[in-house]
């Protein structure tokens, strides 16, 4: 019988309705693994090994959907396989929990493996596919934004680091807040920003494509609620049954083995229009929705895949 591990927050801070990590851990139960949840912050290296504060758990149907067991500490090298699943931000609590993972014996198995999720941040990875993005500026020079702003008139500007459409901003150049929105921005964010045109395909939504073990295993548009240019279904975005274009299908195909070869076995692409904008690697979401929308079982698609890897 396979120990599964699973690296997240506290559960009573998840969507028992609509979490991924959710979805993934009822369908491991519903194989008969033994399912265990830790904390990141209780990860630590004594002695030569990686240990947590393991609880066991079990998941139910009703509203009290969860279970936790007695927590012990225990070495994480008795797991078949570990899920790391917290959300970010990502942090170097975040990066210390991904070494503290690579130290682990390769019979282990980390999904995603942590080496490939701290060497490939969700916003850059994409820069691998250049020919598939947007133009894009990353700088913490706000004059280069102003000047990039010029050109192109009207701009997206993201935190390199941020998550969930967090302290994204449009900018105008006939705007007349545009240095203060930049100042205000710096205060908070003091690392480089990424700046790319706006694209106005994202008034009507954007594409989540969910991919596993190298192929895709579905897709949805996002429409984001009026006056609202994020369409993150965290604030608010509604998620719709979509067919990928022939250049997102196209983009895809090559997006797919790549990534899992480099040990992202678990991840979400965005596309605006056809453009790729972002890659999620540390906790893609979207299992729950492939479920709805289209009756499918993904996260069978992820276990049947994790068997023979």
């Amino acid at each position: 019988m396979k120990k599964i591990a699973v690296q997240m927050d506290h559960p009573h801070q998840l969507n028992p309705k609509g979490d991924s990590t959710i979805v993934l851990m009822r369908e491991a139960q519903r194989r008969g693994y033994d399912l265990y949840y830790y904390h990141p912050t209780t990860l630590r290296l004594a002695h030569g090994e990686v240990r947590a504060m393991l609880h066991p758990m079990t998941l139910h149907e009703d509203d009290v959907w969860y279970q936790l067991g007695a927590p012990r500490i225990a070495a994480l090298d008795a797991m078949d396989v570990i899920l790391m699943r917290q959300d970010p931000p990502f942090d170097m609590g975040y990066i210390t929990a991904t070494y503290l993972l690579d130290a682990l014996p390769q019979h282990v198995r980390v999904l995603n493996n942590p080496t490939a999720v701290r060497s490939h941040a969700e916003k850059l990875l994409p820069l691998r596919y250049a020919d598939a993005m947007p133009p894009t500026l990353i700088t913490a020079d706000h004059q280069e934004i102003l000047d990039f702003l010029e050109k192109h008139h009207d701009v997206i500007l993201k935190p390199l680091y941020g998550w969930g459409g967090h302290s994204v901003l449009r900018l105008r150049s006939h705007g007349d807040n545009v240095h203060a929105l930049l100042e205000m921005l710096g205060r908070t964010h003091s690392l480089p920003m990424i700046a790319q045109p706006f694209l106005p395909e994202v008034a009507t939504h954007d594409v989540r494509v969910v991919l596993i073990g190298g192929v895709v295993a579905g897709a949805f548009a996002r429409i984001p609620i009026a006056g609202e240019v994020r369409a993150n279904m965290r604030v608010g975005g509604v998620p719709v049954a979509h067919q990928l274009t022939p250049k997102q299908e196209a983009y895809c195909a090559r997006l797919a083995p790549d990534l899992h070869a480099l040990g992202l076995y678990f991840t979400g692409v965005d596309f605006i229009g056809d453009y790729l904008t972002e890659i999620n690697v540390t906790s893609p979401t979207g299992l729950r929705t492939l479920e709805r929308l289209y009756d499918a079982t993904p996260a069978a698609m992820f276990w049947d895949g994790v068997e023979v890897l």
